[in-house]
């Protein structure tokens, strides 16, 4: 299926630090997953954890109609707030998605959509963000709220002891 090779020229490259922190987090060995069949991109996220902006392509991502699919807008939110919480969270803490809502006031049929998580709430134990999903003109496609219970990580001795 034919997909956008690039996103809006208005989003940039991700920053070193936010790769790294990526790497930190999530390995550079992991397997392909979910962001790369969707072709989601990361393009930034400051130092303050204030936002972390991705975007994904409505191609290869819609339903029998031609419309970007809710799960697909759904997946995108739930990866940017996971993600964001992760990344406040730090590399010796986890975030595990525990809900997420969203609502969807738009449909897109083509070129990219842009998804910016906010934190609402960012404690020890727990991470709400919101997400905002609009397309390349700005309009706004969809909302949504995700919490993130945030754990400590362990390592794969400890996890096969309490098994």
């Amino acid at each position: 299926m034919y997909r956008a090779h690039h996103p809006p020229e208005s989003l940039t490259d991700p920053s070193q630090e936010l790769l790294d922190a990526l790497a930190a987090i999530y390995g550079t060995d992991a397997a392909p997953g979910l962001v790369e069949r969707m072709g989601m991109r990361f393009h930034g996220c400051p130092a303050d954890g204030s936002r972390l902006v991705m975007s994904m392509p409505v191609s290869g991502n819609t339903q029998s109609l031609g419309y970007l699919h809710g799960g697909a807008s759904a997946a995108l939110a739930e990866t940017a707030g996971s993600v964001a919480a992760a990344l406040q969270a730090g590399p010796h803490r986890y975030a595990l998605g525990v809900d997420l809502s969203i609502t969807h006031h738009r449909s897109a049929r083509s070129g990219w959509v842009i998804a910016v998580a906010t934190p609402l709430y960012c404690g020890h134990t727990l991470a709400t963000h919101s997400i905002t999903i609009t397309d390349e003109p700005g309009q706004l496609v969809a909302t949504a709220r995700i919490t993130n219970a945030i754990r400590p990580r362990r390592t794969l001795q400890e996890a096969r002891s309490t098994a």
